[in-house]
Order: C-alpha cells, then structure tokens, then sequence
C-alpha cells in the first residue's frame, strides 16, 4: 500500500430526487464553515442514514466525530427511500450462493438478518420516535423467480436456519388479502419512517459532541499512514485520523468498485386508506426485474415503488415521473383492487446496485486510512446498520469475521 494517495475531487453533485416524498424533508442544524483548521478523530463525509449510524457507532467508540455534507443532514437521497427494512438481499440465497460460494452467502443473508434487531435495538435504546415497526415479508413470484423457484429458494433459506416458509394461495390471502399461486413468508423484518430516523439519529448524535458543517463540499483528499487531510471548497482544511466516506450515489468513480452502479426508481403514496390495509400489514415485494415492493405508513397509506432502470439522468428521470406514477397506480390497483389507488406523492430518486445485491464497506484499496460505507442494494439502511458495526470494530481495533464479505474490491 502507498505512504499516501490523493484521491479525486468530490463526485459531480447530482439531483438525486425529485417530486414530493411522503416523509418530507429534515430541517437539521449544522454549522457554517469559511475557513482554519479543524482537528478531529473521525470525519464523515455524508449526511444521510449511513453517515448518521456511523457517527453514533463511532461516538459509542468513545470517539471525536465532524460530518460534512454539501447540502445538510439528511437532505440527500434519504427522503427518497422506502424504508423497508428486510433482512433479505435483493439478490436471492439460491443465486448468491452461485455468486460467492455458501459460505459466503449464508453469512451474508445471517448478518442481513442480524442487522434489523440491531437497528431496532438502538432506536429503543436513543428513544427515537419515528415510526419503527417490526413487520413480516411477503415475498412473490415473478420474472426472477416462479413458484417452483420461490420453493428452493425457501428450503435454502431453512436449511441455514432462517425464518423463512412457503406458503400457498390460502394462506396468502388470509393474511395479506392478495390474490397469488406462491410466495416466501418470513418474519425479521420492519418499516420506519426515514426522515424522523435520520433526524433523531443526527440530533443524539450532535447532542453526544458530534459537529456537522454543511453545506460543506471536500474538494481534496490527501490520505496517509499518519492521517487524511481533507480541502474543502470554502478554503478550511480538516486533518483526521480516519476519513468514512457515507456519500452513496455520489461517490467519485475513483473509490467506487466497478460493480457498484446508479439506478433510478420512483415511488407512490396513496391517500389514508386504514380500511384497505392488509392483514399484518407485511412488507410484499417481487421476485421481479423491474422491482416492485408495498408497504403501509402509520396514518394509513400505501407505499408502491419499483419500476426502476438503468440511468441516473435527473432531466430524464424527472421526465418519466407521470408515467411511471401511472404504471405504479395501475400495479397496485391490480395487486390490491378494493384500495384506492390515487396517488397523494410521487417521487423519484437515486437506487444503487451491485452485481451481488451485497454492499461495499471497509478500507478503500490504495488509500490509507479511508473507509468507504456503501449501503447500496434495496437493502440500504439494514447495509448502512452492517456498515456501522463493522467500522465501530474497525475503530476499536478489532476484527470482524465478515469484514472480508462485504470488502470493497474491482
């Protein structure tokens, strides 16, 4: 490994959103900064989820922590999201195990399932109000996987020992109301409102002697055996003795893996409809490409979204908004014929994936004390949680044995 490596300038700066997302936007304080130098343990480059679970991991570590964002906490991509939280990786277990061996795949769909209890375990331990709700799956066939395949997938899943069932016709409708041959029954997962978790994430953090600047754009990295030296555009350079890069969508292609790409996807949200939700009020999601996945909000609405492709043009994805809206309306009306299927918001965001459906997290090659936390995949804020776990080791000077899973590699 080199003594030192000066990395790209910060990533072309996208519009990774657009339309009106359900949760509205965070209004978050950070500090302006003009100019001096700032000293700190850990910079974090990124406001979002991944950044905020970083920082209050890396505060438990009992270290200094300065985030910088170039537009301000939370104001991101993170709007954009969903927020399901599954335990199950987009790409299924049958598959991942002929992408990276069994023993890989299985101790990456464990730490998925790891994760949500964990993320579930912190909120209650912050008592932070947003939403969060432990929810089951409901997993259907499509163009990725029939019926016959969602069979092998499951005994897949069961013999690892997660809590995952085929189940037939009957009993999906008597707990979901839909109407379907086959589908993957499992329980772990949850729903939360993400701008409410990013915003109580970042207040605790900021109330426990973390320090946010934005909005803030890294111009410059220099890292070294000693330390990383950040430039940023107002002229102020900050030394650290570790740099994480939480900046998603908007990594420089320099340190993001080839593997890792930018997609767009849209979503709706109906109007309150309490009598129109489901029995359990599961997570439903597609084995399909394109993705579809539902799920419900506190106040009674559906959430539909998926009809994703392969760009990341603002000007073309905002484009496709109506029509997209449309198709989304026209999927749940089929899926779900007694709901209103009107759509309150639409709105269209970033989507990132990798050829595994696993995300990057750990050391960037080449460049010394640089860590990179990439929760790409529809699995982001459960990766953000495993990506905040591996870095409060990290930080700590301890192994984890499935650091070596989730490493950054071309």
């Amino acid at each position: 490994m080199p003594r030192s490596a000066r990395l790209a300038r910060s990533a072309t700066q996208r519009d990774l959103r657009s339309g009106i997302p359900v949760w509205g936007v965070c209004r978050l304080p950070a500090r302006p900064l003009e100019g001096g130098v700032i000293d700190v343990d850990f910079a974090v480059v990124g406001g979002g989820i991944t950044g905020a679970l970083v920082a209050d991991a890396l505060l438990q570590a009992g270290r200094k922590v300065a985030v910088f964002d170039r537009r301000g906490l939370g104001r991101g991509s993170t709007p954009a999201s969903t927020a399901l939280l599954q335990f199950e990786i987009d790409t299924p277990l049958t598959e991942l195990v002929r992408k990276v061996g069994r023993d890989r795949a299985a101790r990456a769909w464990w730490r998925s399932a790891q994760a949500v209890p964990a993320l579930a375990a912190r909120v209650a331990d912050l008592g932070l109000r947003c939403g969060f709700r432990m929810r089951p799956t409901l997993y259907l066939p499509g163009n990725l996987l029939d019926a016959a395949g969602l069979r092998r997938e499951a005994a897949a899943r069961e013999r690892i020992g997660l809590r995952s069932w085929f189940i037939d016709r009957a009993a999906i409708k008597a707990r979901t109301g839909l109407s379907q041959p086959a589908a993957i029954w499992s329980e772990g997962a949850a729903a939360v409102d993400p701008r409410r978790l990013v915003s109580g994430l970042w207040q605790s953090a900021l109330a426990r002697g973390a320090v946010a600047y934005a909005p803030v754009d890294i111009v410059g990295i220099d890292a070294g055996r000693r330390g990383v030296t950040l430039a940023c555009d107002s002229g102020a350079r900050v030394n650290a003795r570790h740099l994480v890069l939480a900046t998603g969508y908007e990594t420089p292609k320099p340190i993001r893996p080839r593997w890792l790409s930018v997609h767009t996807t849209w979503a709706i949200a109906t109007r309150p409809q309490p009598r129109a939700m489901w029995p359990t009020q599961a997570l439903i999601w597609q084995a399909a490409d394109p993705y579809l996945y539902l799920r419900t909000t506190p106040d009674g609405r559906i959430v539909i979204g998926g009809e994703d492709e392969e760009f990341a043009d603002d000007a073309r994805r905002d484009a496709l908004l109506p029509r997209k809206t449309a198709r989304l309306r026209r999927r749940l009306a089929g899926l779900l014929p007694d709901a209103h299927n009107d759509a309150a918001f639409a709105w269209a965001g970033c989507f990132g994936s990798s050829s595994t459906g696993l995300p990057a997290i750990g050391p960037v090659p080449g460049a010394p004390r640089v860590l990179a936390a990439l929760g790409y995949g529809g699995n982001g804020i459960t990766f953000s949680m495993i990506a905040a776990q591996l870095i409060q080791r990290a930080a700590s000077g301890l192994s984890d044995p499935d650091s070596e899973i989730f490493a950054l590699r071309d």
